[in-house]
């Protein structure tokens, strides 16, 4: 089974990143505006709106984007937990027909305990994602059920659970962990199984647990897909993006020291755990795969980069193409000024490199 490519950004309520500390109001609904129609203009298919425990509700900042755009799709991440599995239908099925379609959710079920506790969620790694696939269960079902139902689970109990709201067409479902129980669920309930840049020998492995997990759901393997997340770093030669990647760690370093100390909380993802074992194996693996980010700052996120001209960049993400991975969410330290560097340089090298990579690989 054939899966398109696509490419997938990232926005933001305001200015900010690893390199840009935030400043000013926490809401920037002309930075939004601009940075979403930057996406589109760029060419990527979809973008990113992430959760936070602290910040803006990444649904309302999805729906002033959609409102500023006209083509773009929208992954917006979302914890369960919070709220019932039957709003969240209403909520994105609403969303869903307000933007002409262009609705994805990507379910995250929490790899800090201290994060969740903010929001006064106590439940242990594994019951999180126990919760989490309930929920997206639920989710699926409230999205194409024609009748009321009733429903008494672990988590979730309720009578004449209903959305008359219906997405235009099936939401995709997003899903990532890299546990032993996430994979075991990812099988179920994913559409769409996300994880962070790793190496090719890691995201081989990952991959296969994946499909293997699908397998054993009754599910074919080839029906899910697989997205990949880095952070490119570009220049038009490739000691120059070096030069690029050092001086953005030394920002790095300079802005935790400064706000943050040393240390890092505690987290409990296994994509964490990987994300260091990786960058324990060297400053950079598999040529450009560029780990030192990831490790100062604690692989709390999406943080292995690659590092190159868009070209040899390009090459690389074809690679992973290779494994089966057919969307990669990209992201740049400088974040609008690079998703429009991205949209002229990489998006159309890398479509060209798996493009001339096909032949050879029927080969």
């Amino acid at each position: 089974m054939a899966h398109p490519l696509e490419f997938i950004g990232m926005i933001s309520h305001r200015a900010q990143s690893e390199i840009h500390p935030p400043q000013g109001p926490v809401i920037d609904p002309d930075y939004v505006r601009r940075f979403a129609q930057a996406h589109e203009a760029a060419g990527f298919d979809r973008i990113l709106v992430a959760w936070g425990s602290t910040s803006p509700d990444a649904l309302l900042v999805a729906s002033h984007a959609a409102a500023a755009t006209s083509r773009i799709g929208f992954m917006v991440a979302h914890r369960p937990g919070f709220i019932a599995p039957t709003l969240a239908a209403r909520q994105f099925a609403t969303f869903d027909q307000l933007s002409g379609g262009r609705a994805a959710v990507h379910v995250i079920s929490g790899g800090s305990p201290q994060d969740q506790k903010k929001d006064g969620d106590y439940l242990s790694h594994d019951e999180r994602y126990a919760r989490s696939e309930e929920y997206a269960a639920l989710l699926k079902r409230l999205w194409t059920s024609t009748t009321p139902f009733d429903h008494q689970g672990t988590y979730y109990r309720f009578e004449g659970g209903f959305s008359e709201v219906k997405p235009m067409r099936s939401i995709p479902v997003f899903f990532g962990g890299s546990s032993d129980v996430a994979i075991d669920i990812a099988g179920r309930i994913a559409d769409v199984y996300a994880f962070w840049g790793e190496t090719l020998d890691q995201a081989r492995e990952t991959i296969g647990k994946v499909r293997a997990s699908v397998a054993r759901a009754g599910r074919d393997p080839a029906s899910i897909r697989f997205s990949l997340s880095f952070r490119p770093v570009l220049a038009a030669t490739e000691e120059a993006a070096w030069t690029r990647a050092r001086g953005i760690l030394e920002r790095i370093r300079e802005i935790r020291g400064e706000r943050f100390g040393n240390g890092s909380a505690k987290s409990e993802s296994v994509g964490s755990q990987r994300l260091l074992a990786a960058a324990a194996g060297g400053a950079v693996r598999d040529t450009r795969l560029w780990t030192e980010v990831a490790a100062a700052v604690g692989a709390g996120a999406n943080t292995t980069a690659l590092v190159g001209t868009p070209e040899q960049v390009a090459e690389t993400l074809a690679q992973y193409h290779a494994l089966g991975i057919t969307t990669f969410l990209i992201r740049g330290f400088d974040p609008l000024e690079d998703a429009v560097a991205f949209g002229q340089e990489l998006l159309p090298a890398t479509r060209a490199a798996i493009h001339n990579a096909v032949p050879a690989a029927a080969e």
